[in-house]
């Protein structure tokens, strides 16, 4: 029988082998005498005060006397805890419920702090009846956990102050301290190269992608090969595959997250860029990355057409665009010092090759646009996307490939273009018009254009330097490129490296936590990070940080364990130790290098 106390109908059937049949219907009644039910909540909450009432119902034909008892345990060892529920008041109490009636019996409780359930156990008994009921209620805080943040971004030399005014100044009688974390990233730009098994490793075989392989490889080749420094960190990566460097950012504070990372939509993004480090080690191969760097090469040749130029997939026709982009990439690595661009031969005949294709297409665009053009609308706006691109990938190799008479000339208009309508174009197109001008000895407008870009930039401590523009859906509408290109401009236009240091803050933030989004600008936003050189990367500096009367110096504290390159560590204290002092944080550093970090303080 259920052990539901309600009404139940039996029905039977039975006939013989001779088909007699007979049926039998009963009603059948499970219930007890007396039975005690309980009006118990769902859950309690810390501090709450309460009356517990129960039922006690009699079902019998004569009137029951007895006592009832309220009894509260801890549900993990069995041990009774009454006392700290009812206080003074006592757990038993008499009762009496007449035939066919029912009473209440009522216990005055007050919850206590401290437990997370709590288990209840009720019972009423007379001299021949007996019932109870036993019940874990969980018991919810009547506290709030909160965490104050606090970033530590420093971008110079010397000792940076910060203040968490809240820590300082707190002096809340209620509130109980649970953690105070600090973790510091000494050299975020390793974030760049750990960004390179990216595109190393994306499927498609587009010119695209295929020239970002190439890329890649090549430059992981470069990096690697450019200081012994480097290299021992990756041979770190790959003899210590379960490193912490190679967790997903999302993945390295879980206990500073309100909720689980495995309840947030994040955690597939989370998951495919651990899995993507865990395979970093094995990319930074000396050996693999150069026959991948050569088998990117040899499908790029394959891929390109007789005329120089790439399309975007194999049986399409020639792009204009993609093969600038090429270009401009094969630049990129010129520029960086990566000899294998001019050094061999087939590398700088398909170079040679593609640039003829851009200048052909430059002027085949100046020719249409004359045969439609009278003299006053040649003297208007007729400089696009694709022409400043172009006069930004030529500027690479202005020397190099010389350029036949019709070509001058329809170069020379788009540069008068440039230098007359750059206020009307977009940062990225006004970037790239200022890097083109200056390499064609034209500095007036350049030095104009960086001082136009001063003017509506954005500063912030955490951020850096920045642009607000419309992002979409076009190539000339990516902020990630936008701002690696501004990077190239304040480096080598304005020679401002306080404006690079802070826009390359912007641009690692857009990293911390997320990929750069494309192939394209990963590769774009590499090169920028990298355009100083490899010492970015071979420096291993630690900085010193001061917390309160506290110094946590990871190069000497053998306690702190950092990630090999990028410098990272973290630290946690338990919230009895936490003093409003801890709110004086120092940061002194000894290189010019971008570094961030952060202070958790959480509390109840």
């Amino acid at each position: 029988m259920p052990e539901s106390l309600t009404r139940w109908n039996f029905m039977g059937f039975a006939h013989t082998k001779d088909l007699k049949m007979g049926q039998i219907s009963e009603e059948v009644v499970t219930q007890k005498e007396l039975m005690v039910m309980p009006n118990m909540p769902r859950f309690f909450r810390e501090n709450d005060k309460m009356t517990l009432s129960v039922k006690v119902n009699n079902v019998s034909d004569i009137n029951i006397k007895g006592n009832s008892s309220i009894v509260f345990f801890d549900p993990v060892t069995q041990q009774e805890i009454t006392g700290l529920f009812l206080g003074r008041f006592p757990n038993e109490q008499e009762f009496s419920v007449e035939q066919g009636k029912n009473t209440t019996v009522d216990w005055q409780i007050k919850i206590p702090e401290g437990m997370s359930a709590v288990g209840v156990r009720i019972i009423a008994e007379s001299d021949k009846h007996s019932d109870g009921e036993e019940r874990i209620i969980p018991i919810l805080t009547n506290r709030m956990l909160v965490t104050e943040t606090m970033p530590l971004p420093v971008s110079k030399t010397g000792t940076t102050e910060f203040t968490m005014t809240k820590l300082k100044t707190n002096n809340s009688t209620t509130l109980r301290h649970h953690r105070y974390t600090l973790e510091f990233t000494n050299n975020p730009a390793w974030y760049a190269v750990q960004a390179l098994p990216y595109i190393m490793e994306y499927p498609y075989e587009c010119a695209e992608q295929t020239f970002s392989r190439y890329y890649a490889n090549i430059l992981a080749t470069h990096i690697a090969n450019s200081d012994p420094k480097i290299q021992r960190v990756f041979e770190l990566w790959k003899n210590t595959p379960s490193s912490e460097a190679l967790m997903s950012n999302l993945e390295k504070n879980q206990e500073l997250k309100a909720l689980l990372l495995e309840e947030t939509p994040w955690v597939l993004e989370a998951q495919d860029e651990n899995e993507r480090k865990h395979r970093i080690g094995l990319l930074f191969d000396l050996n693999r990355m150069s026959k991948e760097s050569s088998d990117a090469l040899n499908k790029l040749q394959k891929q390109q057409k007789y005329n120089g130029g790439w399309a975007w997939f194999k049986g399409m026709p020639e792009s204009w665009y993609i093969t600038q982009h090429i270009v401009t990439g094969l630049g990129h690595l010129d520029n960086l010092g990566v000899t294998e661009i001019r050094k061999d031969n087939k590398t700088w005949n398909m170079t040679k090759k593609a640039i003829e294709f851009i200048d052909g297409e430059m002027l085949q665009s100046y020719k249409d646009l004359k045969k439609y053009c009278d003299d006053k609308c040649m003297a208007k706006d007729n400089i696009g996307y694709m022409q400043i691109q172009y006069l930004y990938a030529r500027s690479y190799f202005i020397d190099d490939v010389p350029m036949n008479k019709s070509t001058s000339e329809a170069f020379e208009y788009y540069k008068a273009q440039a230098q007359t309508y750059w206020k009307n174009k977009s940062f990225y197109m006004q970037g790239m018009i200022a890097l083109a001008l200056y390499r064609f000895d034209e500095k007036e407008v350049p030095a104009k254009i960086v001082a136009s870009l001063k003017e509506h930039a954005i500063y912030s401590e955490e951020m850096g330097m920045y642009w607000k523009n419309e992002s979409g859906y076009y190539w000339y509408q990516a902020p990630i490129e936008t701002h690696a290109l501004l990077i190239e401009v304040f480096d080598e236009v304005a020679d401002d490296q306080v404006a690079v240091e802070e826009i390359k803050v912007w641009l690692l933030k857009q990293k911390q936590t997320q990929d750069w989004k494309t192939t394209k600008a990963t590769a774009e936003a590499i090169y920028a990070l990298l355009l100083r050189g490899t010492n970015l990367l071979s420096d291993d500096s630690m900085a010193v940080i001061q917390v309160g009367d506290m110094t946590i110096d990871p190069e000497n504290d053998p306690s702190i364990k950092t990630e090999a390159g990028t410098g990272y560590f973290k630290k946690a204290w338990d919230g009895e130790l936490v003093k409003p002092e801890w709110g004086d944080i120092k940061v002194t550093k000894k290189s010019n290098t971008v570094s961030w970090g952060a202070v958790y303080w959480q509390y109840f």
